[in-house]
């Protein structure tokens, strides 16, 4: 009998540390962020982790997980188990943006996820190089009126959302300008400081150096609210053009993902967000900390990609 019983407890023993190690609270959580590592949407998923492993006292990772302009992580993220064990840290474009971009996306961001909480947002802004004499949203458009051989903008990268909030002003100015894609920001600046471009649509954050130094001038930010990083450019309601246009950041988790979890994620990443540290450090890099509801989140993205849609459509972009 105490042999038998001894082997009953070994059994035993075994069958409940197999059920801990299959525990979904026990099993590390990976922050899948669609990009390579570096960059200010990095450094926010880290510091969220960071804050999550204290709070959850779980494991958590970011994995960053580039490809196919961020199709590929997010699609990973969408496959994987609905039991908050795997979330997706994303900007704006693959969920706004990508389902009006792409005729044959593998996902759908309202049917396939489940948004969690806004993490941040940031805006976008115009420069003009001092070979252009306008230092006004309206002098701009003047000047390109009288000079049309100038009205050529240039963006990071075609299929953006500078070059789509490019294209959204333009419409509400009732100017047509021309695209001229770079690869990243720092050949255009230089070109724009050059005077080979006459203007540049990017992130506020992108301009500040050389804005500051009195070799590009900022005419206009885009969000609702001055930008943090200049608080000195008016946006472009106050210049008297009806538009705006604010990238951001958020985390999902996959569809079907219990409501209970999604609580208690929610919960965790708003506590990160909201911290003065988060915050203080966002605001550095031009983004504006936030921290939402999951039920305010999903208004959020869908208001942006109903604002995007026609502006895309209107573009005439394609990717290649």
């Amino acid at each position: 009998m105490r042999i038998i019983r001894i082997a009953l407890a070994a059994i035993l023993s075994l069958v409940m540390a197999d059920h801990a190690v299959a525990q979904p609270g026990e099993s590390p959580i990976r922050i899948v962020l669609p990009y390579p590592a570096g960059g200010v949407g990095d450094t926010a998923a880290r510091m969220i982790a960071d804050s999550m492993r204290k709070k959850l006292n779980r494991t958590v990772i970011v994995e960053n997980k580039a490809g196919a302009a961020g199709r590929l992580g997010v699609q990973s993220v969408k496959d994987a188990a609905a039991d908050g064990t795997v979330l997706l840290f994303t900007p704006i474009a693959p969920m706004a943006l990508f389902p009006h971009v792409y005729d044959n996306l593998a996902y759908d961001p309202v049917r396939d996820f489940q948004p969690i909480s806004q993490v941040g947002t940031y805006d976008l802004a115009v420069a003009v190089g001092a070979n252009v004499p306008a230092r006004t949203l309206k002098e701009l458009i003047a000047w390109l009126k009288v000079n049309p051989a100038q009205a050529a903008y240039g963006t990071p990268a075609a299929g953006s959302l500078p070059h789509f909030f490019a294209v959204l002003f333009a419409r509400e100015a009732g100017i047509e300008l021309r695209h001229v894609a770079y690869k990243g920001n720092p050949q255009a600046i230089t070109d724009l400081i050059g005077g080979h471009l006459p203007m540049f649509f990017t992130s506020t954050q992108d301009l500040v150096e050389a804005h500051n130094a009195g070799r590009i001038r900022v005419l206009a930010t885009s969000g609702r609210e001055r930008s943090v990083v200049m608080r000195e450019v008016p946006t472009f309601m106050e210049g008297g053009y009806g538009i705006r246009g604010e990238g951001w950041y958020g985390m999902y988790v996959p569809a079907r993902t219990p409501a209970a979890v999604v609580s208690q994620l929610n919960q965790a990443v708003v506590e990160a967000v909201r911290s003065p540290e988060f915050g203080g450090r966002l605001s550095q890099l031009g983004v504006q900390a936030t921290g939402t509801s999951a039920e305010e989140f999903a208004r959020l993205e869908k208001s942006d990609s109903e604002l995007w849609g026609p502006v895309v459509k209107a573009s005439g972009f394609k990717p290649e």
